[in-house]
This record gives C-alpha cells, sequence and structure tokens, in this order.
C-alpha cells in the first residue's frame, strides 16, 4: 500500500496561504494539533472500549425487555392483589434472606418486585428479584437485580463492563481516563476544524487522506456537544473526579437530600411485635404504609423500603427516571401509618436536580428510547471517528514511516502571556480530573525526555508555521 500523498492534498506546503503568525492564534493552533493527536492516538483505544460498550448498554433496556418478558409482564386481570399478599407469596417461594424493598406493579401488565438481600449466591451488592404476579400472586420467576434502576443480569453485565471491565476498582479508572480526555479531544477537533480554510473542511470530491479528514471533522463537529455532556456526566459517578465533584456540590450546599427516616416520638419502636427489622411486616404493614404513600400523592412506580432497624421508619420513594422525573420520597412511622418527613424533588437543590437529570440521559433512561436511539448514534459516531483517526495516521505516513508524528516545540512559539494563564488552567483541571492531569505530565515528561535524547543525537528538529492537520 502507498502511503505518501499526493501533492494536490492539504499535505502539499502552501506558501502562498496568507501567513497566519500576524494572529493571536496562529502561535496556538501547532500546541493545539499536536494534542490533539498524540492524545488521541494514545487515549482512543480507551474511548473505543467505553464507546463499544456504550452502545451496547443503551441497546440493553430494550433487549432487556424480550429476554424477561415472562417476569417483567403478566396478563392484565381484573383486580390486584393486596401489596402485603404479593408479598407474603414471594416469602413462601423464597424464604431465604431478608426483604430489601418492593416495588409494586407500576402498570397493569407489569408484575411486582420483591427484592431480597443476603440470599446465599447472590452478591452482597446485589439483589434477588422475585417477581410476583399482582393479579394471582403466582410467583413467575427470580432474578439478580442491580442498582436503582433494577438492572437485570443481562443489563448488568453490560453495565458493569462498561464502568469497570469487569475488573472491580481498579478497571473504573480506565471510563474516568476516557471520560477525562473526551471532552479535551473534542475541543481541539474543534477549534482545529473551525481554524482551517472552508476550502480544506469539504467532503465531496476529495480522495484520500483529505478525505478521511473530512469524515473525522464532519461527523466530529456535529457529534461534539453530546461528547461535551457523555465526558461531563461521565465524570460526576467516577473515582477520582466524582468524589471532586460531591465535595464542590457539598460545599456549595447542593448536595442530594435525603428523607429523615428516624421513627421517634412516644410510638418509638411499637408494633415491633409484629415483625422484626427488616421484615415488610413490620408494624402497620406494607398495605397501610402504601395507602399513607398515596395520600401524599406518590403514584407509580413506587418502591418500599421495610424499617431498617426498630427505631426506623419506613421509606417510599418514587422511583420513576424518566421525564417527567418522579422522585418524591416520604417516610411513615411503622407504628401508626403517619408520615413524618416529605421530600419533594422539586425541593431539590438546582445542582442536585442537575446531577440526576445528568445521569438519567447519560444512562439513556430520561427520555427512554429516543433517549437510547440518540445514545446509540453518539457512540457509533466515536468508533467511526476513532477509526478514520488511526486511518488519518496511517496516511500521515511516509513510505516506511509509519505515523509520521508532528515536529516539537510548539510550545516555545506561544507567547508568555498566553502560555502561563493556559499553564495555570491545565494545572487547575489537571489537579480536580486526576486522570486527566497525570497521563497529560506523563506524556509530557516522556516527550521532554525524548526531545533530549534526539537533539543530543543532532536529530532534534522543530516545525515551523503550522503544520499540516
Amino acid at each position: 500500500m502507498t502511503t505518501a500523498p499526493s501533492t494536490t492534498t492539504d499535505e502539499a506546503p502552501k506558501p502562498a496561504t496568507p501567513a497566519p503568525s500576524k494572529s493571536s492564534w496562529a502561535p496556538l493552533r501547532p500546541l493545539v494539533l499536536r494534542l490533539h493527536f498524540y492524545a488521541g492516538v494514545l487515549v482512543a483505544p480507551f474511548l473505543l472500549v467505553a464507546a463499544v460498550t456504550g452502545l451496547l448498554y443503551a441497546a440493553s433496556f430494550q433487549a432487556e425487555k424480550i429476554v424477561y418478558d415472562h417476569e417483567l409482564t403478566v396478563p392484565v386481570g381484573e383486580r390486584k392483589l393486596p401489596i402485603s399478599e404479593q408479598v407474603a407469596a414471594a416469602r413462601k417461594a423464597h424464604p431465604e434472606g431478608t426483604i430489601s424493598a418492593v416495588r409494586p406493579s407500576p402498570e397493569a401488565d407489569a408484575t411486582t418486585r420483591v427484592m431480597l438481600s443476603g440470599v446465599p449466591g447472590v452478591d452482597e451488592t446485589h439483589a434477588l428479584a422475585v417477581f410476583v404476579d399482582p393479579y394471582t400472586a403466582k410467583v413467575r420467576g427470580s432474578l439478580e437485580q442491580y442498582g436503582s434502576t433494577g438492572a437485570l443480569p443481562l443489563r448488568t453485565w453490560i453495565d458493569e463492563f462498561h464502568r469497570d471491565l469487569h475488573l472491580g476498582e481498579t478497571g473504573r479508572y480506565y471510563s474516568e481516563l476516557a471520560a477525562s480526555w473526551l471532552w479535551v479531544i473534542s475541543a481541539g477537533g474543534l477549534v482545529l476544524w473551525f481554524s482551517r480554510r472552508r476550502a480544506l473542511r469539504k467532503v465531496r470530491g476529495t480522495t484520500g487522506r483529505r478525505r478521511t479528514l473530512g469524515l473525522h471533522g464532519s461527523i466530529g463537529v456535529w457529534a461534539a456537544a453530546g461528547f461535551f455532556f457523555l465526558s461531563a456526566t461521565g465524570l460526576t459517578w467516577s473515582a477520582y473526579a466524582g468524589a471532586n465533584i460531591d465535595e464542590l456540590r457539598t460545599s456549595l450546599g447542593h448536595a442530594t437530600p435525603t428523607v429523615s427516616a428516624a421513627a421517634g416520638g412516644e410510638h418509638s419502636g411499637h408494633g415491633a411485635a409484629a415483625g422484626q427489622a427488616g421484615d415488610a411486616a413490620h408494624g402497620v404493614g406494607l398495605d397501610k404504609v402504601l395507602a399513607a404513600a398515596r395520600a401524599e400523592g406518590l403514584g407509580d412506580p413506587v418502591e418500599i423500603v421495610p424499617p431498617a432497624d426498630a427505631t426506623s421508619a419506613y421509606v417510599v420513594k418514587q422511583v420513576q427516571r424518566g421525564w417527567p422525573t418522579k422522585q418524591d420520597t416520604v417516610a411513615i412511622d411503622p407504628s401508626n401509618g403517619e408520615v413524618m418527613d416529605v421530600l419533594r424533588f422539586a425541593d431539590y437543590p438546582v445542582l442536585a436536580k442537575l446531577t440526576r437529570w445528568g445521569i438519567d440521559l447519560h444512562t439513556g433512561i430520561l427520555f427512554g428510547l429516543a433517549n437510547q436511539i440518540v445514545l446509540m448514534l453518539l457512540t457509533l459516531s466515536l468508533i467511526l471517528l476513532i477509526v478514520w483517526g488511526y486511518r488519518m495516521w496511517w496516511q500521515r505516513g511516509r513510505g516506511s514511516a509509519f505515523g509520521r508524528p508532528i515536529p516539537r516545540g510548539a510550545w516555545q512559539q506561544v507567547p508568555p502571556q498566553i502560555l502561563v494563564p493556559l499553564l495555570a488552567g491545565v494545572a487547575v483541571l489537571g489537579y480536580f480530573l486526576p486522570l486527566f492531569g497525570i497521563p497529560l505530565a506523563a506524556f509530557l515528561a516522556v516527550d521532554i525526555l525524548l526531545g533530549e535524547i534526539a537533539y543530543r543525537r543532532g536529530r532534534r528538529s522543530y516545525g515551523t508555521g503550522t503544520p499540516a492537520q
């Protein structure tokens, strides 16, 4: 395969181009180009894994409905049985473990879920979900469930693969690295694309590397806003950057509030004879608790969490993450069924609401199928951009020199009044986003070292002007 490009492409020298050095942008463009190129080459494998697994996750919601149709749906009957009878049927079929939560059937053809924790053979961070026909109390099956969205085995496996490659906490570093650099690479690509002359952005009628560059840039521009969003929301629940974001929200008074679940007053602890802590039959029982929550305006879907101990209350919370979001929560005294505390989603701080919506949009829940389709298009776009990016790297070669590197020394051309604030901003970002800052520092150290080695061997060279993109 011949990699040497034709002199008719944008690789050819263009001495007739109006000198860009007089503009404030000219010294920065080679630096941005170098960062975009090397960051893309080195981080792209992590982004590719995140994109492929993200594509699978976006499709897993619809796949889950098909694979687990028997457990999730039932023929519509005439009247739903009291929730206590449905839970009793689930406990008869599965007496192991303790009840951690109950989700009454939210729709006419949906089953009720009874979640059990501490079940032998079930991951301690997961629950065993028992599916009950709300009309007949017949148990239709049981499956392992994970997370607040009620992910079943198929979606759970894909979710954990996307999040940590099934490597536990250590594996989370890959996804945080990808999220930390996605916005940087996207921003660099945008800057480079819009700094090019309009004639060089065309795709139609071009061939070779020029065409690949046109496709790469055009798709990147259209998808950039989505990449910024995925990067920002992905960082909100990452290991290091997520902790920094949570700390910032807390310091601003915008942490996600929680309902008070401590049962108090002279009736505290009464009704314990009706059941033990963690038992759904504790105190007044599920039927009265659900009725009290309905009276407070909590419509389906809801989740009932039994008291954690003899001094705790029932907690009933709405679990609809779709639009409009339903996240109201009430605490109910187990001794008399009275509402002790109410927390409305409308009263959440602004940043808490934005975090909730951002995560749900990132995971494809907020707008349902439409949301999932957009996510699949975004991940497909990222996969194509990575493929085209590596192809351009191949096409940059000269003969046997695969991937001709971009000349060093671009930072030396940047005026101090621009370089110093730029470095300060990067340092601050690196502190709050460690998996952006540490790899960047490592790259600079290696790059400087290689440059010094080349200099001592007499082969060091610096680019002059703006190198071809």
